[in-house]
């Protein structure tokens, strides 16, 4: 079993430095064999902020897969948005947009979402799909193949799916035959976990999607600051998700969550088959 500790939405520029040792020392515990980070490391895409964030990356376990958000692209700056969009983050963070991790158990895939001509919303095309599909080639099934992206593939029921990345449906396709297991994002500022399957009608396929919240952002959208940590088998995953717990000063486990894979994907156990 692997563990992939999945953070998201750090907002450098805008983060509650109160809870960076907390989580520090949090992740220290927990020992993943991973750190994944789903994008928005700054609030403005500027070279103190990405300095901050790298400065903070460092003192976390290795290795680490990042992958950008739409706040790590100028805002402001029109020039850079568009000429080099991308330019503190690879000068700061990495120069790999599209980042890959792969062991004897996993192999985790980022793929870059954030696009200069959008503020907010993100979008694949079909280079960064085919990338991803033939690296995830040279895997046979007893490898979970793992896919981050910042912008999500999939929402709960009562969001708007204009929140979904551009060309989801098509890179959804790709997923299926290219069997990509999960899913991982942020932007919402909301923890999450689910099925593709009611979304998408792909031949009985669909992928586990798990968002993250923010982890260390004043921009908290009603929910307390948080991160997932994900436990990855073969054939199950368990999802405990940690969230800040300010009378104790400390991150928690707020709620657990485990899925066995099936046929058709992935079902969610309930508590007494979890504990079997």
């Amino acid at each position: 079993m692997r563990t992939l500790v999945h953070l998201s939405d750090l907002h450098f520029g805008r983060v509650d430095a109160g809870l960076l040792a907390p989580l520090r020392q949090r992740l220290e515990a927990i020992g993943p064999h991973l750190v994944v980070v789903s994008g928005d490391l700054t609030q403005r895409a500027r070279s103190q902020q990405f300095e901050q964030a790298a400065q903070f990356l460092q003192t976390l376990p290795q290795p680490q897969l990042v992958v950008p958000g739409n706040h790590d692209v100028p805002l402001h700056n029109v020039f850079k948005r568009f000429v080099n969009p991308l330019k503190n983050f690879k000068r700061h963070i990495t120069g790999d947009l599209e980042p890959f991790f792969a062991d004897d158990e996993v192999a985790v895939a980022g793929l870059n979402t954030a696009r200069s001509l959008t503020f907010k919303d993100g979008r694949v095309n079909q280079e960064q799909v085919a990338l991803l599909q033939l690296r995830f080639a040279d895997f046979d099934e007893r490898v979970t193949k793992v896919v981050v992206t910042h912008h999500p593939f999939d929402l709960p029921e009562d969001r708007d799916s204009g929140d979904l990345v551009r060309r989801a449906a098509m890179a959804m396709k790709v997923f299926a035959e290219c069997g990509a297991d999960i899913l991982l994002s942020g932007h919402m500022h909301l923890g999450h976990a689910g099925s593709t399957s009611a979304r998408y009608a792909l031949g009985g396929y669909a992928a586990l999607t798990i968002q993250a919240g923010t982890a260390t952002s004043t921009r908290a959208r009603g929910e307390a600051n948080s991160f997932n940590a994900i436990h990855i088998g073969r054939d199950e995953v368990r999802l405990d998700t940690y969230g800040w717990d300010a009378v104790k000063g400390e991150f928690r486990v707020r709620s657990h969550a485990a899925f066995a894979r099936e046929a058709k994907g992935w079902r969610e156990l309930a508590a007494t088959e979890a504990a079997a």
